[in-house]
């Protein structure tokens, strides 16, 4: 038995003829491993900001020795590598997807487009012309 998915084809298992189809209502969630690891380097960025942002101010000052900004280079490569905000990844807050994250709204395209529909973002309705 074969049951044509969006995708592509795809043979359905013998027991479950359902086995290929996919629900498009079901709630994908992300891992939480990676959701609460990302929240990790969150509480570390803004634990660390304030001593990063004292170590850019004496590496880029003109008036820093070079024996000053030698010391502040290798106590901020010594830094936790999560602690730079640079590896913070924007995620939906509703399903934790990473990709597609619109910062308007803090949601995935797939999850307002859901809230939308429903009516739970202000000032959003579906256009039609």
């Amino acid at each position: 038995m074969i049951a044509i998915v969006k995708c592509g084809l795809k043979r359905a298992n013998e027991t479950n003829p359902q086995s290929a189809i996919r629900n498009p209502q079901s709630k994908v969630m992300a891992k939480t491993s990676k959701i609460v690891r990302n929240e990790q380097r969150k509480e570390l960025v803004a634990r660390k900001a304030e001593t990063r942002k004292n170590l850019k101010a004496i590496i880029k000052d003109k008036n820093s020795t070079p024996e000053q900004v030698d010391e502040a280079m290798l106590k901020l490569q010594k830094l936790p590598r999560n602690s730079c905000p640079i590896r913070v990844r924007n995620r939906c807050n509703m399903t934790g997807r990473p990709r597609a994250y619109l910062r308007k709204f803090g949601v995935s395209r797939i999850a307002l487009r859901e809230k939308a529909l429903e009516g739970q973002i202000p000032g959003v309705v579906k256009s039609s012309w």
